[in-house]
């Protein structure tokens, strides 16, 4: 059994559709919710899927081993991130090399790097007239956006769009296939 933890600091739209994705899987399950945020909805998403949940702070996060504990106490195998904020520390990073994956809302390298998340990214693809966005699944290395990409899937961008409507067509592309291709990477990395 491949055992997922999911790290989110927000709505957990993405995580709940990756937790439907592999109920009731014959190798892969979600293990494990990871916050930033003890308030998060994600979390109480999570719960009601009767998957474990772990908030830390940033001082637990970035000077001590306990949240790469928790995943090695659970037996975590790959690490997904959907929507969680903070780049990932070194002992992560080093412990699960080519393990995690994220998801970008943009077609890496543009509109990627510290500060580039949520709006702010479909904010910057309104403002430089680009004529389409989309996702970029990729692997997490120590510098924000930077890992190998995986995947990638594009929409365009209309004259009349603003930056919520990109938003919602970015989420689509999210939603049809992030859980499709965390499967794919795990199958065949």
């Amino acid at each position: 059994m491949q055992r997922i933890a999911i790290f989110a600091s927000g709505a957990g739209t993405n995580a709940a559709r990756i937790i439907e994705h592999f109920k009731g899987h014959p190798s892969i399950a979600v293990s494990l919710v990871v916050s930033n945020k003890a308030n998060a909805p994600v979390l109480e998403k999570a719960r009601k899927e009767g998957v474990e949940t772990y908030t830390f702070g940033r001082d637990e996060f970035y000077d001590s081993n306990r949240v790469l504990e928790k995943l090695r106490n659970r037996k975590i195998d790959l690490i997904v991130l959907a929507g969680f904020m903070w780049l990932v520390p070194e002992n992560l990073v080093k412990t699960y090399s080519d393990r995690i994956i994220n998801v970008h809302p943009a077609l890496l390298p543009k509109f990627g790097g510290k500060g580039m998340y949520g709006m702010n990214v479909h904010k910057a693809v309104k403002e430089a007239g680009e004529t389409e966005t989309g996702i970029t699944i990729h692997l997490v290395n120590e510098e924000y956006d930077k890992g190998r990409i995986l995947f990638q899937a594009k929409c365009a961008v209309n004259e009349e769009d603003s930056a919520d409507s990109i938003a919602a067509k970015v989420h689509a592309l999210e939603y049809a296939n992030f859980p499709n291709e965390i499967e794919r990477f795990i199958s065949h990395p």
